[in-house]
């Protein structure tokens, strides 16, 4: 009886095991690429990275934006009226291997940030499973989803989501800690299932 007893409880915790690979989609074809200033949005990326598993990248730039608000805000006006593309330091091999890249990102005059545009540009993102998520000062998405949707116009795009973050220009800067994080936490979740990611 306690052979049998064993056996059964080996099977049973095999069969949670693959369970619980089957609830989400392939994690390992999986990529979580970022860009974050104040944090907030490297936190959501975390939070998805938690529930989905994958590679978690974050944008960087060989040339970094400067640290004082309204010079950054000056910047990336001129760079989106030039469709200026600053050079990324972050490289990404194998890209090829992912078939679902999350793309996460804060809203920037409304915009999609010129690094993100960069990082859209350079690699070939075909056929891939595309989902976008944002922070935001409490202003929305603006135009960046839709600009997604422009150049990634051979992927295959999920609803994306959007939750507000700090408003740096007030001061507040992080803000995804606390209840706000269980907040943003019960939320993805919740997006994840809805869009397919996480099965219910």
């Amino acid at each position: 009886m306690i052979i049998t007893a064993s056996l059964f409880s080996s099977c049973s915790k095999a069969q949670s095991t693959v369970k619980q690979e089957k609830d989400v989609l392939n994690k390992n074809s999986i990529l979580i690429v970022y860009l974050t200033r104040t944090k907030n949005t490297k936190t959501v990326a975390q939070i998805i990275h938690k529930q989905t598993g994958g590679k978690l990248i974050e944008l960087e730039l060989q040339n970094p934006y400067p640290a004082n608000y309204k010079a950054i805000v000056d910047q990336v006006a001129k760079e989106n009226e030039t469709d200026f593309l600053p050079a990324l330091n972050t490289k990404i091999d194998s890209i090829e291997k992912y078939d679902t890249v999350f793309i996460g990102f804060p809203t920037w005059g409304m915009q999609l940030p010129p690094p993100m545009k960069s990082f859209l540009s350079q690699y070939n993102l075909k056929g891939k499973t595309i989902i976008p998520f944002n922070t935001n000062a409490g202003y929305g998405i603006g135009s960046s989803f839709d600009k997604i949707k422009e150049l990634c116009t051979e992927c295959k795009i999920l609803e994306g989501y959007s939750i507000k973050g700090g408003k740096e220009r007030d001061g507040i800067l992080f803000v995804m800690e606390g209840e706000k994080k269980i907040e943003a936490e019960k939320e993805i979740q919740t997006w994840l299932k809805k869009i397919g990611i996480l099965k219910n």
